[in-house]
């Protein structure tokens, strides 16, 4: 049986029948085994007492006076199909959006243009959260229009994928914007657990990046690929994300928001996107 001695001066502790009791020196002796630890009453006095949420982090970061439900959709093109994807989302997407029948909006639509290449990118909202997103999916299927396209665009598809995003309550809802602009969808996949401190200092960050109203959206996971974040921006073009982007170094407090945010990010990604025809984002 391995035995760890931690020695120091002051104020003593002494076995005695009632308990421990002070004396001179102490010597505290941990022994290891399978028996009762006692390390473990010692390490307990150095633990970090973690403050207990009352509540899920959706429901503290999301807005509550609306109930939106956003979706984003992730599709990886094969290569020489872009073009007849391009045209066949174009021709069934906005008549979805249109139509009252389906509690619906198309956000935006874009292929992106750096990042991962032949990728088309679709973000939804759902104006009534999951009800509303139960509603749709219902209604589609009965949709023969666009039956036909999910068939045609699975021969066009290598891969997709989708998350079920909430909105943050900081960030403006996204609207129509005119155009022409680039959109970069800026990607960040946190620490589990580090959610309410990444809202708590983007709360005050977004005040900094509104100033050139750049900031289109900001949302965060609920079904798909967990703590993951996505800041949506806009551009007229690059030249112009670089000014912007610099020019926030030199406003107060920015620099702190970088200094604290970072350590909280496991992976992040950005893609420089280009709206389709038909995107309400242009």
């Amino acid at each position: 049986m391995a035995t760890r001695v931690l020695q120091r001066v002051g104020k003593g502790l002494k076995q005695t029948k009632s308990g421990l009791q002070t004396s001179g020196r102490v010597m505290v002796v941990i022994r290891s085994g399978s028996g009762f630890r006692e390390d473990s009453w010692f390490k307990s006095l150095f633990v970090r007492k973690v403050d207990p949420r009352k509540d899920a982090h959706s429901h503290l970061l999301a807005k509550k006076e609306d109930n939106n439900l956003y979706k984003i959709q992730f599709h990886n093109v094969k290569p020489e199909c872009l073009d007849a994807y391009n045209e066949l989302c174009e021709d069934v997407l906005p008549s979805i959006h249109a139509d009252p029948e389906y509690p619906c909006e198309l956000v935006g639509t874009w292929n992106t243009w750096y990042g991962e290449q032949d990728q088309a990118v679709h973000l939804w909202r759902y104006r009534g959260g999951y009800p509303a997103l139960t509603e749709v999916m219902n209604k589609l299927r009965q949709n023969k229009k666009f039956m036909d396209y999910r068939n045609e665009r699975g021969k066009m598809l290598l891969s997709r994928r989708n998350q079920l995003l909430l909105e943050f309550s900081f960030w403006n809802e996204p609207v129509p914007r005119p155009g022409p602009n680039i959109y970069e969808l800026r990607s960040y996949q946190l620490r589990p657990g580090t959610m309410i401190e990444w809202g708590n200092y983007w709360a005050r960050a977004i005040e900094i990046r509104q100033q050139n109203q750049e900031a289109v959206g900001g949302f965060f996971s609920q079904i798909g690929s967990l703590y993951t974040v996505h800041h949506l921006w806009a551009y007229k073009d690059l030249q112009s994300r670089e000014n912007i982007r610099n020019a926030a170094w030199q406003r107060d407090g920015w620099d702190e928001v970088v200094y604290y945010t970072v350590p909280l990010i496991q992976h992040m990604e950005s893609r420089i996107m280009i709206p389709m025809k038909t995107s309400p984002l242009k």
